[in-house]
């Protein structure tokens, strides 16, 4: 047998989110997670965000399973597109079952095989053996893997932190780590968001005190909580004080709703339905008597929140007896958004309250010292940082260092690395293919893909669209060429540059012999001619159409 193990990034490493990571023995793979990122300003019209599967493709009849840590959309959003084309049963606890199978709804996707996982559940799967443990972390049903295969034992921990007072008791299983530290772990492969944290994360109840101390302090407000709707256990105490201080719940926004209604189906949230009102009712209510959980915590532009500092969600018009509690902190890449969002609040005459001001947000990573304990109780003898930036990365290596470990056993991975474990070695192979997909409503592209490059041309440059009428006969010019443009210049210098540029036209086609010319041979003239006039008079190169119409 070749008992090698070989590890291969697909996301998540040198970046945050689209996590994905296959782990391959001989003729099998198992794929750990399978996540989504969103886009930034570089990719107009783009929805999301995903892994590049060619390697998955090109390997497909190797792969058993996806094993998916929890149900985080950098987790599982890219799922409806990559079963699609590589399909294979999902393993995951009930929870995160219950939200890919939301997803795939939503997108209509093929069939898949899903199967439900506990923690200290052990399964074959092939070669490998997969042992599930319970972590703490801002969404229930989150686990880390204990991953056996011939080659050696491989701590996947996923996203997780220490909560020493969680809010469904169950602690992240520390006592499990030691065990299979004392067994032997030959490789930690150990998440890094919050490395550059010191100290510890703070508990989730934290928050539903502080939360409570506001909803005691504003007792005749209409009070709105946006917060992300994965976060289950916030949800709980949200409610719970809304019963406790006598407020009707009314949820908003589409994820929200979907995955309360999921949550309390399967038990993860209580709540008397009595207490729930629709959000077209809320004006039968006092604002004293109202609690409205949103979406919108990351300034989503169609979001609840954001529709409402807008002045554009049709059952709310924000005041000032409003009360908003920003129950998250900006993801990175977020902050202009979120920002935007709390002053147009203000501006409203609304009171906003966000984590700068009080402690109504805590994160779900974990900070140095438990990263410094998850280390401490697997000793293991390799380590790669996963699922951050590469400074997160390499100040993950760093503390390990810091903790003994010799930087030879340490590998910073990145995106499309190979690496290979086995008894005797730990090394870097190469490369495969990676990257990342575009998903654009139902069509899937890539970053050479000229639909964007188009787009990127129109949002940076604008467009000029050129009509000219020609009777390639006589070979002359029978109208005045038609121009229309659209982000090239502005408005009072609009009409000097429309004669200009019809002038120009008309110069560059007395030039040519039209008599029996091709209409495309006229139409990239007229192109590296307008593209050259435009250029010199406006230091843009804007998307230039020509249509030539023969008499």
């Amino acid at each position: 047998m070749n008992s090698k193990l070989k590890i291969t990034f697909l996301g998540g490493v040198g970046e945050i989110g689209k996590n994905m990571t296959a782990y391959e023995y001989n003729n099998e793979i198992i794929v750990v997670d399978a996540g989504l990122t969103f886009p930034g300003d570089d990719l107009p019209g783009i929805d999301v965000v995903i892994p590049d599967t060619t390697y998955l493709i090109e390997n497909k009849d190797k792969i058993k399973a996806y094993i998916i840590t929890h149900g985080h959309e950098d987790h599982i959003g890219a799922l409806p597109f990559i079963l699609e084309q590589v399909n294979a049963p999902i393993y995951a606890t009930k929870l995160t079952l219950a939200l890919i199978d939301n997803k795939m709804k939503e997108y209509q996707k093929v069939k898949y095989k899903a199967v439900t996982v506990k923690p200290r559940n052990v399964l074959k799967i092939g070669s490998f053996s997969v042992e599930f443990i319970k972590v703490s972390h801002s969404i229930a049903g989150a686990l880390a893997l204990f991953i056996s295969s011939p080659a050696g034992n491989v701590v996947h921990t996923g996203d997780f932190k220490i909560d020493f007072e969680p809010l469904d008791g169950a602690m992240t299983d520390l006592s499990r780590f030691g065990e299979l530290g004392r067994r032997g772990v030959d490789l930690l492969m150990c998440e890094s968001t919050n490395v550059c944290r010191k100290g510890y994360s703070m508990s989730e109840r934290s928050v539903g005190r502080a939360l409570e101390e506001i909803f005691k302090q504003h007792p005749d407000n209409r009070v709105f909580v946006a917060t992300f709707a994965s976060n289950i256990h916030r949800l709980q105490q949200i409610l719970n004080l809304a019963e406790k201080y006598g407020r009707k719940v009314a949820f908003t926004g589409r994820s929200m709703i979907n995955i309360s209604d999921v949550a309390l189906k399967l038990g993860e949230i209580t709540f008397d339905k009595k207490n729930i009102i629709d959000i077209d009712k809320i004006d039968k209510y006092a604002d004293k008597e109202l609690l409205i959980v949103t979406t919108g915590s990351q300034g989503e532009p169609m979001s609840a929140l954001t529709r409402m500092a807008a002045g554009e969600f049709k059952q709310i018009k924000l005041g000032e007896n409003d009360l908003i509690i920003m129950s998250a902190s900006p993801i990175p890449g977020n902050e202009k958004s979120v920002y935007n969002v709390i002053n147009q609040l203000f501006k409203l005459g609304a009171d906003v309250i966000y984590d700068e001001l009080a402690d109504v947000h805590v994160s779900g990573h974990a900070c140095q010292e438990e990263l410094k304990t998850i280390h401490a109780l697997c000793r293991p003898k390799h380590f790669m940082p996963i699922h951050g930036e590469y400074r997160h990365m390499k100040m993950h290596k760093q503390l390990a260092m810091q903790m003994g470990m010799d930087a030879r056993d340490i590998i910073l991975p990145s995106l499309g690395m190979q690496v290979e474990l086995s008894q005797t070695s730990f090394k870097q192979l190469g490369f495969v293919k990676a990257g990342q997909r575009l998903i654009d409503g139902y069509g899937i592209g890539d970053m050479d893909s000229n639909v964007l490059r188009e787009r990127l041309q129109l949002s940076e440059e604008g467009i000029c669209v050129v009509v000219v009428n020609i009777n390639n006969v006589a070979g002359c010019v029978t109208n005045e060429p038609f121009i229309i443009t659209r982000g090239v210049v502005y408005h009072d210098e609009a009409e000097e540059f429309v004669q200009d540029t019809k002038a120009t036209i008309i110069a560059s086609l007395k030039e040519q012999d039209l008599r029996g010319m091709e209409p495309n041979v006229i139409k990239n003239t007229l192109r590296r001619t307008l593209s050259n006039f435009i250029f010199k008079r406006t230091k843009r190169r804007p998307m230039i159409l020509t249509i030539v119409l023969l008499d």
